[in-house]
């Protein structure tokens, strides 16, 4: 069955519910803050062309709700954008575009207003088509109006449930998040603490290596300075005889035995030959010298400390990267004072700059400078590199844990990490500053007294286009 909008219409409707005239009621001032799911009353909206009808509703409805009154879907659409509503009550046919529009609408820009469709068309199929959209429910003109506010008591609880639902999912994303991120923390912390257990083991096993290797080293260059002055007067010794008995029944004797065990450049060659092995004596004890500064295991406690000592130290250990010829290494070293550090750790930080800086220039031929200077307050130091720079995408990540751009297998991601974190721990600061193709400057400031239990985060990453 349909019903046609018509004065016998809506007489038809007045008399049903006994209402016989409706003066326009005044809309109420409710255009402020949205209402809450959970609020005291909540927003209806009455959209029907019949202002009977809609009057009707609003004043039934009313005791419980705020409403609103709407003509048409221009109306309607403009009271949506106005405040913010629960629940719209909505004819279907209506001048210009259908309640079946507007669910539509409603739909697409307000998913959480629950609809309600009342019409005189009575077709199973337009029920069907309405719900099928998203309606709540479908009631059908005249209407009771108990039925109507139990209706739409039952919108208002499935809205709440959706609304609540929809919290309780965003709550558990959050949650979801944030336990993915502590997790992923927690691993980076791990494995941060496992790589300084790393390099506190080899700082202990070099210390171990260089406590071992510096009794032989020591006995083996004493030794060599003795045989060294043992052969001197043995071969004075025999210059002295040649010279004495080199004459007479003996002299083609020892002639033949000259010639047979090259007696002259025997000579030199054992000179040289005790030359070398206290060269390769001196460099070992240098080594093992540099292994113990480098680890200074025996001075890991909080101690003032030389800082140029330590870049020495640990150029040296790096020396691979710099012995080819291909990398020009400049120490332009400054006055600074010793300061209060905890050295092992930064001769770490030193190890990393550096052997990052070679390793940006090494395919091509450059330069890694290193730069000491001294304020009032702090002491810096910069280490700079002509090599490929950063691109600026990776700037503001090369001190994440397990980020690197190195291929893979070259780097684990963690050496600029540690360096931020001990860098942090003396209370200082490391920037970088890096231009792509042409270099990358890191400068690490350190506080002249620094204290231990001082913890400030600084970090100042800039780049230069």
């Amino acid at each position: 069955m349909v019903f046609a909008y018509s004065p016998a219409f809506e007489a038809t409707v007045a008399d049903k519910y006994q209402v016989h005239s409706l003066k326009t009621l005044p809309r109420p001032e409710i255009y402020g803050e949205p209402f809450s799911a959970t609020g005291a009353r909540e927003r209806l909206l009455l959209v029907d062309d019949s202002k009977l009808v809609r009057g009707m509703f609003s004043n039934y409805l009313s005791d419980k709700y705020d409403c609103v009154e709407a003509g048409s879907f221009d109306e309607a659409v403009v009271e949506l954008k106005l405040a913010e509503y629960a629940v719209v009550i909505s004819d279907i046919i209506m001048p210009g575009m259908s309640g079946i529009e507007l669910l539509r609408k409603i739909n697409e820009d307000y998913p959480g207003v629950a609809v309600i469709m009342v019409s005189g068309v009575d077709r199973p199929q337009r029920v069907l088509d309405a719900l099928r959209l998203g309606a709540f429910d479908y009631l059908i003109k005249p209407c009771e109006l108990d039925v109507l506010s139990i209706t739409v008591e039952r919108a208002l609880e499935r809205r709440n449930l959706v609304l609540n639902e929809r919290k309780y999912k965003i709550e558990l994303e959050r949650r979801n998040e944030e336990l993915h991120s502590r997790k992923n923390q927690l691993e980076r912390l791990q494995a941060q603490v496992v790589q300084s257990e790393k390099m506190a083991s080899l700082g202990k096993l070099a210390a171990g290596v260089a406590h071992e290797l510096n009794n032989p080293v020591g006995f083996v260059a004493a030794n060599l300075e003795m045989l060294g002055q043992y052969t001197d007067d043995l071969v004075r010794l025999i210059k002295t005889y040649d010279e004495e008995c080199g004459t007479g029944s003996n002299a083609a004797s020892i002639q033949r035995i000259k010639g047979e065990v090259a007696y002259p450049g025997v000579i030199d060659e054992i000179a040289s030959i005790i030359r070398d092995c206290r060269d390769g004596a001196d460099r070992i004890r240098d080594i093992v010298q540099n292994l113990r500064t480098f680890s200074r295991l025996d001075e890991a406690e909080y101690k003032e400390t030389d800082i140029h000592e330590g870049l020495d130290a640990t150029v040296r250990l790096s020396s691979r990267y710099f012995s080819s010829g291909q990398i020009q290494l400049l120490r332009n070293y400054g006055e600074i004072p010793p300061v209060w550090v905890f050295a092992s750790q930064l001769n770490q930080v030193w190890m990393n700059l550096l052997v990052n800086a070679a390793q940006a220039v090494r395919s091509q031929s450059g330069k890694v400078t290193i730069t000491t200077s001294a304020d009032e307050d702090h002491v810096h130091v910069e280490i700079a590199d002509t090599g490929c720079g950063i691109a600026v995408q990776h700037v503001n990540r090369i001190f994440d844990p397990f980020y690197t751009t190195k291929a893979v297998g070259e780097g684990t991601g963690l050496g600029l990490s540690i360096s931020f974190g001990i860098i942090e721990r003396h209370g200082g600061t490391i920037k970088v500053n890096t231009t792509l193709g042409e270099g990358t400057t890191f400068k690490v400031t350190l506080p002249r007294h620094f204290e231990p239990e001082s913890n400030q985060k600084s970090i100042d990453c800039y780049t230069e286009r």
